[in-house]
Parts: structure tokens; sequence; C-alpha cells
């Protein structure tokens, strides 16, 4: 097995580095990190080791969660190799000018401080090539407004987990349309729906994280 090969099933599998007792059969083996790195020593393209190493790897991960073989403790570690590699890469990324294909601007509505479902979208689409402008939680209109504004180009993703709190997805678009700007708007969360999406204006709606880059990926005209 390649390089690569060994990057893409160590993102498959969630196995961070050499330190990593997750998953217990690779348990001291080496990592993504450790792997990237040897890569790079090799001098790997930079590409490659992105896209047919971390983001490949991650499109597997995400197939795995769509069909019901992989759950969330599966993603979040699979995520966190990904994360791990891309952090290794980020300076050569720069340095060649090697471009994301897309800006998602994500963020839970006003009022709503759950995040593992955002963090989660954030690092599948991280994993799938985009640039991720993280909002965090209890995100305000006027927050989201002024990213888009500084990101005109840039999707925006909404997170909503309580049917309390969704209702502020229609006041940030509305906010958003108010002030002429033409970002594109994604929503998800546990409470919202297809036709609520449709309902409140928004360009596109993702039942999970797998689908949210798919969506993301529809929506920006990259699939």
């Amino acid at each position: 097995m390649g390089l690569i090969e060994e990057i893409n099933n160590c993102v498959i599998k969630g196995h961070v580095n050499a330190q990593s007792n997750y998953p217990q059969d690779l348990s001291g083996k080496p990592g993504v990190e450790e792997l990237v790195n040897d890569a790079i020593t090799q001098k790997v393209e930079t590409s490659d080791i992105l896209h047919k190493g971390l983001i490949s790897g991650m499109e597997v991960v995400g197939d795995k969660f769509s069909k019901g073989e992989y759950f969330v403790p599966e993603m979040l570690f699979s995520a966190k190799a990904m994360k791990a590699g891309l952090k290794i890469l980020e300076p050569l990324l720069i340095d060649q000018n090697i471009s994301t294909i897309g800006t998602v601007i994500i963020g839970t509505v006003e009022g709503d401080m759950h995040d593992i479902g955002k963090n989660l979208v954030a690092m599948m689409l991280e994993g799938a090539g985009f640039k991720v402008i993280d909002l965090g939680v209890n995100t305000s209109s006027e927050k989201f407004l002024s990213a888009a504004k500084e990101n005109p180009e840039a999707l925006i993703g909404l997170s909503a987990l309580l049917t309390i709190t969704m209702e502020k997805m229609r006041e940030i678009i509305s906010a958003i349309r108010s002030a002429g700007v033409s970002n594109k708007v994604i929503i998800g969360g546990a409470p919202v729906t297809e036709r609520y999406a449709a309902e409140i204006g928004a360009d596109g709606y993702a039942q999970d994280a797998s689908r949210a880059v798919a969506q993301a990926k529809k929506v920006l005209g990259l699939a």
C-alpha cells in the first residue's frame, strides 16, 4: 500500500497518529500525521495528498454515514484525522496557491447553543475541499450579514436544533435579502424540513452532515 492509500485508509478509520489508540487494530502504527509528513518528505504532490488522500477518504466516510454503516462517533474520529492532515498541509497549500472549491459561512442561529451537528457539517465541508468560516453558536442576523458582505461568493449554512430557534432562520434570510446581499443559503438541523426551507426562502436543505456537502456543491453549481 502506497503512502496516499495509507493516508486515505487512516482518514476512513479515524487514525490520527501513532499515539492514538483508535481504532484498536491501528494502535501504535503511523497515522495521518506521520504519513502526511512522510509524503511531504518524499515530495509527493501536495494536491495528491489533499485530494487523493484526505478528501477522498472523507468522501468514503460520508458515503458510509449516509448508508448507516458509520455513525456520529466514527464520523468525528475521521474528521479529526482529516483535520490533523490539513493542518500539516496548510502552509504548503498557501505557498503553492492551491485553491479551495468554495467558501461556506456556517453558524448555529441566535438562541441556540448546540454545536455538535454544526461542527460535524463544518468538518465534512472542509474534508470536501471547502474553506469554512465558522461563526460558532448563538449567531445573530447581524453577524451572518457582516460575514456575507465580507465574502460575497460564500454559501451561508444555518443550523438549529430547537423548534423554538429555527424561526431565527427566517429572520436571518429576511435580513440578508433585505440588505441586497445575494449569498445562497442552505439550512439544516433536527427540526428542519425541506418544506420549511422552501417556505422561508432558503436555497437548499440538508438532512444530515453527509448530505450537506452534496447540497453545498449543488447550490454553488459545483455538482
